[in-house]
């Protein structure tokens, strides 16, 4: 893994960011000393000094806001392209040339905030990422030759023997080769209950054994592990959806053109095949490019995306652009993230059932007496079922047995400890009929029913019988429902779920919530290959964006694949965060359809804002071509088509429709 590689980039992302910051802000201020300067100068002695301080408060802002735009105007013209950078330079020397300076200053800075924006979410991404290889140790344990010795991870080669002690990371992808553990993965598939592995079964480098020590044949390079892969997979993401085009970035690649050629035609064609003087003609080819100058139609995406992101941050999400705006407006998929997006990311216990058999003394044994006794062996252990036993205890209010002693894990299998002077074992099926040659009788059959519904069962008892179950799984979210029906009302027609976890808790959530369909058992590169798949799928031949939705280090890649990254902020990872183009600070499942319908919102205002200022245009401009329009009516013409594009667009300020 070449780490300073990594951090060589994100510190070049940072730099970039800082430098649009420091311009950004300053063309900013600038333009506030103008409008206040201009203010000031009302009425006042010295009015002409003052007039001269506005006009270069206003030129130096504009300076300062369009050394953002003219770099990129200019090497898309190179290309022959003309984008939304074009359109911003045309308008803002158009303005100048009109005198109108406020809004030649107010359109560069504008867009430079909107960059600017868009910046921080590409630096703050990289240093994501460049934490994420922190996961894996640096250092791994090595038998070779028949000696161990430690060495750097990046030295290990495929085929190597890798030691990993109990409560290590593992440095590298592979296979086991002896020993018996629960590890935990998360960061990998995002399972929220640590996997069992024995002789056989896969690892991966991240991931965190449990009590058991594990001896681990490496199967692939450092560099090419399931984690590095991770991190490659979100930036090829992330490069594939950065051409993505504005609605306005469309149109100005036919829009400016067209004006241009026009104008040309009227002021240079039209008098030498006509063979009459040039003058009227060049002054009505000058009305035109005063009538065209598109300072409305630029300002017809930043005012509304200003707003809107305004408006979405007063309600928990953070919105990353006027490009994520607008592709949430389009939105007709959905997939979720099941741990942690969908369910609560922790287990619980869902079940318990006492074994009719079971009896301490004469007395049959109560579920409260049972759960102790459960909860006595699990006190020491770190496991997340034993966490979920020990909560569902102190919700109970069950008495701590102090005389538990003698705690042992079990590597695989469970734990055992000495209560009341009985050994006491809480584990697995294998535990019990396999280790102890204890048959589970009469709760076998809802043992089974249990697991075929994705939950994962523990058995509890002694060394010659079973006394009971408790049944763990990751519950569902009780806001789940209610935000799937609410996507619903919103217009979206496809929801899935996408997981790491196995097939039968995959569909019994989609079941549950009423989704279209699921994808289990997924690593991070299955996720994104789920992503582009489902994406291409819908009614016609424009099936609309697909957004994903999650939290964890295994959802990035997906996330910065989707047409539209929606990240749980709160209870999110930095990288999941950073990767996704908005994030859902409040955890609250309800603001992904809040956030489609300000997506909608924001489009329909941006689309009414461009049909406004070319109606005006249009019709000045056929003035403006047959000489009926004096340049004093196209400049009115121009600047009240702006004004009523802002006031539009300040629309989006207002509240949320639920």
């Amino acid at each position: 893994m070449e780490k300073p590689n990594d951090l060589s980039v994100a510190g070049v992302a940072s730099a970039e960011f800082r430098r649009r910051v420091i311009l950004a802000s300053a063309s900013g201020v600038w333009l506030v000393l103008a409008f206040g300067l201009r203010y000031l100068g009302r009425g006042a002695p010295g009015g002409t000094f003052l007039a001269g301080a506005v006009t270069a408060a206003f030129l130096v802002s504009a300076a300062l806001g369009g050394s953002l735009v003219a770099g990129k105007a200019l090497r898309s013209l190179r290309r022959r392209v003309v984008n939304f950078e074009v359109l911003v330079v045309i308008a803002a020397t158009g303005a100048i040339a009109i005198g109108d300076l406020a809004e030649a200053a107010l359109v560069v800075f504008l867009f430079s905030v909107g960059e600017t924006l868009e910046t921080a979410g590409v630096a703050r991404t990289r240093r994501a990422l460049s934490s994420l290889l922190d996961l894996v140790p640096r250092m791994a344990l090595v038998r070779r030759g028949g000696t161990e010795e430690e060495i750097p991870a990046a030295e290990v080669a495929v085929g190597d023997t890798v030691i990993i002690r109990p409560g290590e990371r593992l440095p590298v992808d592979g296979r086991v080769l002896a020993g018996r553990s629960f590890v935990n993965q998360a960061p990998v598939t995002g399972e929220s209950m640590p996997a069992a592995k024995a002789l056989g079964d896969e690892v991966f480098a991240g991931s965190i054994n449990g009590a058991g020590a594990l001896e681990v044949a490496s199967t692939r390079d450092p560099d090419d592990t399931t984690l590095a892969r991770l991190v490659h997979l979100v930036e090829e993401a992330q490069l594939e959806k950065a051409g993505h085009q504005k609605l306005v970035d469309r149109f100005a690649a036919s829009y400016t053109p067209v004006v241009v050629g026009f104008a040309l035609v009227i002021g240079l064609g039209l008098p030498l095949v006509l063979g009459r003087p040039f003058e009227p003609y060049v002054y009505r080819a000058l009305a035109l490019l005063l009538v065209a100058c598109p300072c409305a139609l630029v300002l017809s995406t930043p005012v509304a995306v200003v707003s809107a992101i305004g408006n979405a941050a007063r309600h928990g999400v953070l919105i990353k652009g006027g490009s994520a705006l607008e592709a949430a407006g389009r939105v007709r998929a959905v997939a979720f993230d099941k741990t942690g997006t969908l369910t609560a990311g922790r287990p619980e216990v869902s079940d318990l059932l006492v074994s009719p058999e079971a009896a301490d003394g004469a007395e049959r044994l109560t579920e409260k007496e049972f759960l102790a006794l459960a909860a006595a062996v699990e006190r020491r252990s770190e496991h997340p079922v034993a966490e979920a036993v020990r909560r569902k205890a102190g919700e109970w209010g069950v008495a701590e047995e102090a005389s538990a002693r003698n705690f042992e894990s079990i590597p695989g299998r469970g734990a055992k400890a000495r209560v009341g002077g009985r050994n006491c074992y809480v584990g697995s099926e294998a535990l019990f009929e396999q280790d102890l040659s204890v048959s589970r009788g009469a709760l076998a059959e809802a043992g089974d029913r249990l697991e075929r519904q994705g939950k994962t069962v523990v058995y509890v008892g002694h060394g010659d019988s079973i006394l009971g179950l408790i049944a763990v799984s990751d519950i569902i979210r009780p806001e789940a429902a209610e935000a799937v029906a609410a996507l619903r009302r919103a217009g979206v027609d496809r929801l899935y779920l996408l997981t790491g976890d196995n097939p039968v808790t995959a569909q019994t959530v989609s079941e549950t919530l009423g989704l279209d369909g699921y994808r289990a058992g997924l690593l991070p590169e299955g996720k994104v290959a789920a992503v582009r798949e489902l994406a291409a799928v819908g009614p016609g031949d424009r099936p609309g964006v697909l957004a994903m939705v999650g939290d964890g280090i295994n959802d990035a890649p997906a996330l910065a694949a989707a047409g539209v990254g929606v990240a749980m902020g709160v209870a999110g990872t930095d990288l999941a965060v950073e990767a996704a183009d908005v994030a859902l600070m409040s955890d609250d499942l309800g603001r992904v359809a809040y956030t489609v319908r300000l997506g909608r919102r924001a489009v329909g205002v941006i689309r009414q804002n461009i049909a406004v200022a070319l109606s005006i245009k249009a019709v000045a401009l056929v003035l403006a071509a047959a000489g009926f329009l004096p340049l004093w009516l196209a400049v009115l013409a121009d600047t009240g088509n702006t004004v009523l594009v802002i006031l539009n667009g300040l629309r989006l300020l207002g509240g949320a429709r639920e």
